[in-house]
């Protein structure tokens, strides 16, 4: 038993005309009683009495049409709730990204995203590079913010820009009040980093840079991959550390200071991956709000020109 034989059914229950019912359904006459013969067939019941000038319901008929409904409004319900699933997946957004390494080109897109598109539910994740790449391609995040290089193949990348790394030091260090430091300064410290899992295109940046400024620091890498946990080993005495410049406009810990590194080149790119196939309305939406993102911040850091009166 089809659905369209129960509402081909109840449209000429309801109207006890055939031609009014096939109206009523947008088809051919010759149809309706085609899947009302079908569906009496099937049951092995008469549901009509018929006679040139009317229609009338049997008692199997009856019996029937209430069920009929009830059946096919349970099935307008199931039908409305995976359309109602539908349209909530597409207006969320699940984005993965690395503790130190969140660009400010994505807060600001979020706020674009929260003017631009307020339906959109945005759900937020640290974890380390290799993880969440591979959870983007599960297709349990719908972005991901990392550094590169990465495993990227198959993957949609938008490029974020650049970073540099900075140094953090202890406030008291006699350092600390410079506006750079020169990284074979810090020598003789101890070097505190996140371990090389949570962001491994930086922890061979840093160290490419201490192997060409020709420095062997003695290394400690925080248990958990927080920079909470670098700034307070920072703090505790473990070390200077070195961490993406990023960090500078999100965290701010008493007892340490952030001093950009002297004459540093960029350290890695930062991207947002996304599926090559990119379907969701929040994703493409999330994507072009990085874009006026990115926009904005070149907008705002060119000089004023004076017009000449």
């Amino acid at each position: 038993m089809e659905l369209r034989h129960l509402r081909y059914f109840v449209a000429v229950a309801e109207e006890l005309h055939f031609r009014r019912a096939a109206e009523r359904l947008h088809v051919a006459q010759p149809a309706v009683s085609e899947q009302v013969r079908k569906l009496e067939q099937e049951l092995g019941v008469r549901l009509f009495d018929r006679t040139q000038r009317s229609v009338s319901l049997t008692v199997a008929g009856t019996a029937l049409l209430e069920e009929a409904r009830h059946v096919l409004r349970h099935a307008d319900v199931a039908q409305q709730a995976a359309r109602n699933a539908r349209d909530h997946a597409t207006m969320r957004l699940r984005i993965g990204y690395l503790a130190d390494a969140l660009p400010a080109s994505v807060p600001r897109a979020l706020r674009h995203l929260a003017t631009a598109a307020p339906s959109v539910e945005v759900a937020l994740e640290t974890g380390p590079a290799s993880r969440l790449i591979e959870e983007l391609r599960a297709r349990r995040f719908d972005a991901v913010i990392t550094s590169l290089p990465a495993p990227t193949s198959g993957l949609r990348t938008t490029p974020l820009g650049t970073q540099r790394a900075v140094a953090v030091l202890p406030s008291l260090h006699p350092l600390a009040t410079d506006s750079t430091v020169a990284l074979e300064r810090l020598a003789p410290e101890r070097l505190v980093l996140l371990p090389r899992g949570a962001n491994p295109a930086f922890h061979d940046a840093v160290m490419s840079m201490c192997h060409t400024t020709g420095i062997s620091p003695t290394l400690t890498e925080v248990a958990e991959p927080r920079v909470e946990h670098v700034l307070l080993a920072v703090v505790a005495g473990a070390g200077m550390a070195l961490l993406p410049e990023s960090v500078t406009e999100r965290y701010a810990s008493p007892g340490v200071r952030f001093v950009a590194l002297e004459g540093a080149r960029p350290a890695f790119q930062t991207a947002a991956l996304t599926h090559a196939d990119v379907d969701s309305l929040a994703t493409v939406a999330f994507l072009r709000a990085l874009s006026q993102a990115a926009k904005s911040a070149v907008e705002s850091t060119r000089p004023a020109v004076a017009l000449a009166a």
